[in-house]
């Protein structure tokens, strides 16, 4: 980071070279840096010339004020503000504890007891007083499976909003992209997770049916979050197709034409019955490395020679027969979007809300069956059957790579809200009118025999 004269600060920067934070996800890194240097550029120009040592209370309030409230500033969403503000309060805490400055320039207030029942999670003894109050809470986007397919076939497919196939479609990729969508939707994997997957890593063999797991390394989740990931019969399917037919017209053009000889110090794994080891090139000696622990910057870099030439390890590629970029999946999800508004399909979608959605749907499943198994069992039965399959929520938890069940709460929430709006679909939408009833008849439930049969009151 580096100051609006230019200037780099070591202390400043030595924050982000901590050890928690130099293994934390690149994009969660880039949030943090885009927090702050948004607050501390504010500091230096609108509050004459200050440096991040010397902010205080009232440079916050001035920032909240412009940032939230002024006509003329960006007015970001309560969401948006209160990640800023955990940014920013948490490098100040560091700042304070390395004896840097004398207070947190921000204004702290006890915490909020949480709502009963709430698993409980360590918590802080205060918390930003400005924290939004209009962020969302606990409610979450997701889409059933039945507006997720509409937005695919439409988006990604071409289809018209009918559901049905258009000609006028040109898209050539769109059985690689829905394949792509398919898989999210169906396993929770994060945008930057499934998009470094190998194909050794990729379940690419139709089975009878049911579903297929594949490891996904720690290097390429989130917090080293490595799990196994369960593919249904109908995805591995689409992923065989896309192998077979889309990447490997793809990787044969690219090879004819020389591309991948050109990559600059590829790691190449020699041995496709070893995908586990690559080797480094343009080492003077022999070294190799595990697969499983490259990053995705690292994985970008792999190649496979097979018996029919070299080709990229990873499985998703574009029309170059390069790896796709994480930035460029985001576009598509954009265009899918302008394409569905286009044609008159009110239904928006992001990565992200796939992996909701795959929450929300698996949660309402599972409890749904859990509930089931419970009932049919006496209390012992019970217990011995919880100990054996575990709770929902914490398969849940597992499937996402969440480290607290805490944060996998969020989609109970979502479950209490959709079972509301079942409930709330069975009032019927006309009311008997009150001003229609006597006086004298409002609050008595008592009705005499002889009232009953004309009464409709």
């Amino acid at each position: 980071m580096l100051s609006p004269r230019w200037e780099y600060d070591v202390v400043l920067n030595s924050y982000f070279q901590r050890p928690q934070l130099v293994g934390a996800p690149w994009n969660s890194n880039a949030n943090r840096a885009r927090a702050l240097a948004g607050f501390l550029t504010f500091v230096y120009r609108a509050r004459g010339g200050r440096g991040w040592r010397e902010a205080t209370d009232a440079d916050h309030l001035a920032y909240h004020q412009w940032r939230r409230r002024d006509t003329a500033g960006p007015r970001v969403s309560g969401g948006t503000w209160s990640q800023d503000v955990s940014h920013v309060n948490q490098f100040y805490v560091w700042a304070a504890g390395q004896g840097q400055v004398g207070a947190v320039p921000i204004p702290h207030r006890p915490p909020k007891l949480p709502p009963w029942g709430t698993p409980s999670a360590s918590r802080a003894q205060t918390v930003p007083a400005t924290y939004a109050h209009d962020r969302g809470g606990e409610r979450i986007e997701w889409l059933p499976p039945a507006s997720y397919r509409l937005w695919r076939d439409v988006g990604l497919r071409g289809y018209g909003s009918d559901g049905l196939p258009s000609r006028r479609f040109r898209g050539r990729w769109a059985a690689r992209n829905a394949a792509f969508t398919d898989l999210m939707v169906r396993t929770g994997m994060r945008l930057s997770e499934q998009a470094h997957l190998t194909t050794a890593e990729m379940p690419v063999r139709p089975a009878t049916g049911g579903y297929q797991r594949f490891w996904l390394p720690g290097a390429i989740a989130k917090y080293f979050s490595a799990r196994w990931v369960y593919v249904p019969h109908s995805v591995v399917r689409e992923l065989a197709v896309y192998a077979e037919l889309d990447r490997a017209e793809v990787v044969g053009d690219a090879r004819a034409s020389g591309v991948y000889r050109r990559w600059r110090r590829p790691l190449v794994i020699d041995d496709p019955a070893r995908p586990q080891l690559a080797r480094v090139t343009g080492s003077a000696t022999r070294r190799t490395v595990s697969v499983r622990e490259l990053g995705p910057t690292e994985r970008r870099r792999l190649l496979v020679e097979s018996l029919d030439g070299l080709e990229p390890a990873l499985f998703w590629l574009g029309e170059d027969g390069q790896p796709l970029a994480v930035s460029t999946w985001k576009s598509i999800f954009t265009d899918a979007n302008k394409r569905c508004k286009t044609r008159g399909v009110v239904l928006s979608c992001h990565a992200h809300l796939l992996r909701h959605s795959f929450a929300v749907v698996t949660l309402e499943q599972l409890q749904r069956g859990h509930i089931a198994a419970l009932g049919e069992l006496n209390e012992a039965q019970r217990g011995h059957y919880t100990r054996i399959f575990g709770d929902p929520l914490d398969w849940v938890r597992r499937r996402l790579g969440h480290r607290s069940v805490v944060t996998t709460t969020v989609y109970l929430h979502a479950l209490q809200e959709l079972e509301m709006e079942t409930r709330m679909a069975l009032v019927p939408d006309t009311w008997e009118d009150p001003r229609d009833t006597p006086l004298q008849r409002i609050g008595d439930d008592t009705r005499a025999p002889a009232e009953s049969a004309g009464d409709t009151g």
